[in-house]
């Protein structure tokens, strides 16, 4: 009777059964990271966004007016502002990232924001008789990019001292008269100030009802009220450079 040996046969390697390998765990991105994409990912979030930093520059715009006006007392007292500001370099510098940080989270929500609006509606109103918005409504984007190139303009005017005649550091009681005695520059803030003060009027308005706050018997109230302060800061910051060039300052 024929025996029949079993032989084993040795896989080649391309016919060995593939083990698939586990990766490695990744751990979870914080939540705080996935709260702000999400946020970012829709449009209420980013209007949102704009509503808070809105608020962070409204604040600041009001203090930095404050600190302006102290020029119609004397020079001394806002030269006493100016070096309190320059005491603490550090501390300095932390406001002015912050800041920073601030402005450029506003501008790049309120720029995807215009033109996800645009990309929404490609075809532009054919009547636009019944649409009720006002000129500083219509205007935002726009007024936002004058703001952004007063900003630079003012940071290289004042505080470089970027054509400023006899500049002298941390000395606003000689270089704000010597800047707004140029009336190209008296004329670039003026116009600069008309644009923050529109920008103002209606991101105040707007901001309740992006944070969700909006309530239609407080609406008048609310409309007045923006108005009201974006035209006094506006009005406040415009009166220094008049002021100069009709001789009550400097």
């Amino acid at each position: 009777m024929p025996m029949t040996v079993a032989t084993s046969q040795k896989l080649e390697p391309n016919q060995q059964s593939r083990v698939p390998r586990s990766k490695p765990l990744q751990p979870p991105p914080p939540r705080q990271a996935v709260r702000l994409v999400m946020l970012w990912q829709n449009s209420v979030g980013k209007k949102a966004l704009m509503a808070v930093t809105g608020i962070i520059l409204s604040l600041y715009v009001i203090a930095h007016l404050i600190g302006n006006l102290q020029i119609y007392a004397d020079g001394e007292k806002i030269d006493s502002y100016a070096r309190l500001l320059h005491s603490s370099p550090a501390l300095l510098w932390v406001a002015r990232i912050i800041l920073l940080v601030t402005v450029l989270t506003h501008i790049l929500a309120g720029t995807v924001l215009y033109f996800e609006k645009r990309a929404a509606r490609p075809v532009g109103y054919q009547d636009r008789a019944n649409i009720q918005a006002s000129v500083p409504s219509r205007t935002m984007f726009w007024s936002g990019i004058l703001i952004l190139g007063f900003v630079i303009f003012h940071v290289a005017n004042l505080t470089l001292g970027a054509a400023v005649p006899g500049y002298e550091e941390v000395k606003p009681s000689v270089n704000v008269p010597a800047a707004f005695h140029l009336v190209w520059a008296s004329a670039i803030y003026i116009v600069s100030m008309v644009g923050v003060g529109a920008h103002l009027w209606h991101g105040l308005y707007n901001l309740f009802n992006s944070l969700g706050l909006r309530n239609p018997r407080f609406t008048p109230a609310l409309r007045t009220g923006a108005a009201l302060v974006g035209t006094l800061i506006a009005l406040g910051n415009i009166s220094i450079p008049v002021a100069v060039l009709t001789g009550l300052l400097g």
